[in-house]
């Protein structure tokens, strides 16, 4: 095997690697988010943990965060919980930046 044949499967293997952190990132970014839902519509224990279960069900649906919003929104509104679209965006984003340094911090243990 040639260094540029090694070097290939190194970049392979990192990209792989990369994808399955970011994958995981994503997923953990939903879970956080639909814990912190689950706070603001009442939940707690198994109930919150069954509703954050089903925001990282729901983003596997559709492409972007659209699905997710929705769904959210919608819950919100059932239930009478006050939160626009911008603080759920807001809160989305800062819940990615924790799960990325949590993935990012299990990857180093």
């Amino acid at each position: 095997m040639t260094t540029f044949d090694e070097r290939e499967k190194g970049f392979e293997k990192k990209f792989a690697l990369d994808q399955e952190q970011e994958f995981r990132a994503h997923a953990r970014r939903d879970k956080l988010f639909g814990l912190w839902a689950a706070g603001k519509l009442g939940l707690s224990g198994a109930e919150a943990d069954a509703y954050a279960k089903s925001i990282v069900v729901e983003d596997l649906k559709e492409a972007g965060d659209g699905d997710v919003l929705r769904k959210v929104t919608a819950d919100f509104s059932a239930k009478n919980v006050k939160a626009d679209a911008a603080e759920l965006t807001k809160v989305l984003a800062e819940m990615a930046g924790k799960a990325r340094t949590q993935i990012a911090g299990e990857a180093k243990s």
